[in-house]
């Protein structure tokens, strides 16, 4: 089982729809720092989701390591407030099963009453430490956030095909993980991220055109309806492309929502350019591909007849840039991927908005040139903007990657609510 360093993997990538340059894609990852100040114990109501909006961040198990963010932090920075759910990324999928993808990050890290969301220290004896207690502590101040557990991801999807033989036994060994008495009542459901059913994402799937739908009826059979049963799904609205490949209609009967990842459209993976916003709203003249901005994916699939109320819209919390860039306005050739803090091509706004300030809009989102450099990623202003397109289309709320990557006084979020 792969440990948080080594998985330094981010949730996904939207690349070529050929295996070959799926494969050659950056991965990616969140990141954070830590705050000292205290929360206070008393529970708080909810504040600013309206009533049936959602609002969903990810929380990344391994960003407790030498990105420094944890639980507490959500509730440091005001996102707890603003937050109706947490994705908890991830568990692995292996074996046809569930598993646990990080067992120190979970339920056996230690935590000091500094780093506490409550200031109470963990004890040596206690059953559960980690960030699962953590969680446990931040649903006590806010009675209202619902916490899911996450599966897969671009690094562990390659698992599902086996899962997709067996769905019930797949769906009892995720039931029996989820609900485990160690940790039962800080999860409220399960979320399915399967990058992709029967198409390429780090490796193809070739388990047929019904594999998820029958995944995600077994997962209801299990779970019931007392338990959220979600999912993660591709943005690819190209002809014949991922959306196309899958029985998404089929199986939204089965689910509370679908969180299309509207994001990683373009990016440095495509080393020479031409630079693009990887989070376009609509389409704009020059996109390298048609079919690839969240307007298309949202159309395609209200077309299918999934309900609006069950998309969301995709909001990242990171940019993606180019280096060896003259070129201000999209559609500039490059020579590879700008640095990052943690990995090449890709940073967190709470780094961007300084070190390299928007200062150009296309699509409805942000773009800036700085030096040789090119990076698009979503300002407070432009998220303004996709709320107002989210509203305009009825879909059921918002979500996001991730957490970390927020300012430490949880600027984007508040730009969503």
């Amino acid at each position: 089982m792969l440990g948080a360093h080594h998985r330094r993997a981010r949730f996904r990538a939207f690349l070529a729809t050929t295996c070959t340059a799926v494969l050659g894609a950056t991965l990616l990852t969140g990141a954070g720092t830590a705050s000292a100040q205290a929360p206070s114990p008393a529970a708080r109501p909810a504040t600013a989701p309206a009533a049936g909006d959602k609002v969903i961040g990810y929380f990344t198990e391994w960003g407790v390591y030498d990105r420094n963010y944890h639980v507490k932090n959500i509730e440091t920075s005001g996102s707890a407030d603003k937050l109706t759910h947490i994705n908890y990324a991830f568990g692995n999928v292996t074996g046809g099963k569930c598993a646990v993808g990080d067992a120190f990050a979970d339920y056996e890290k230690s935590y000091t009453a500094g780093q506490s969301v409550d200031g109470v220290a963990d004890t040596w004896d206690q059953p559960l430490r980690g960030s699962f207690n953590q969680l446990r502590k931040l649903k006590k101040l806010h009675p209202d956030l619902k916490v899911l557990w996450s599966f897969g991801g671009w690094t562990w999807s390659g698992g599902f095909g086996e899962a997709a033989r067996n769905p019930a036994a797949f769906a009892q060994s995720c039931y029996d993980l989820v609900e485990d008495p160690r940790w039962a009542d800080v999860f409220d459901g399960i979320d399915i991220d399967w990058e992709y059913p029967n198409a390429c994402g780090a490796s193809c799937d070739t388990s047929g055109r019904d594999a998820f739908k029958n995944l995600m009826s077994a997962l209801r059979a299990k779970f019931g309806d007392s338990n959220l049963v979600t999912a993660a799904i591709t943005a690819d609205a190209t002809d014949g492309g991922k959306i196309d490949a899958t029985d998404y209609a089929g199986a939204a009967q089965y689910i509370d929502w679908y969180n299309p990842m509207t994001y990683d459209f373009f990016g440095a993976w495509a080393a020479q350019g031409p630079t693009a916003p990887h989070s376009p709203l609509t389409s704009y003249s020059g996109i390298p591909q048609e079919g690839f901005h969240s307007d298309a994916a949202i159309t395609k699939l209200k077309g299918l007849g999934i309900p609006s109320s069950k998309l969301l819209l995709g909001i990242g919390f990171y940019g993606r840039g180019w280096t060896g860039v003259t070129q201000k306005e999209p559609g500039g050739t490059a020579t590879g991927p700008a640095p990052g803090r943690h990995e090449q091509g890709i940073d967190d706004y709470k780094e961007l908005k300084s070190r390299c300030p928007a200062n150009g809009t296309v699509a409805g989102t942000a773009y800036a040139h700085c030096g040789n450099q090119w990076w698009s990623y979503d300002t407070p202003a432009a998220i303004a903007g996709k709320m107002n397109y989210k509203n305009e289309q009825g879909l059921g709320g918002t979500f996001f990657w991730e957490l970390s990557g927020d300012t430490s006084d949880g600027e984007l979020i508040k730009a969503i609510n």
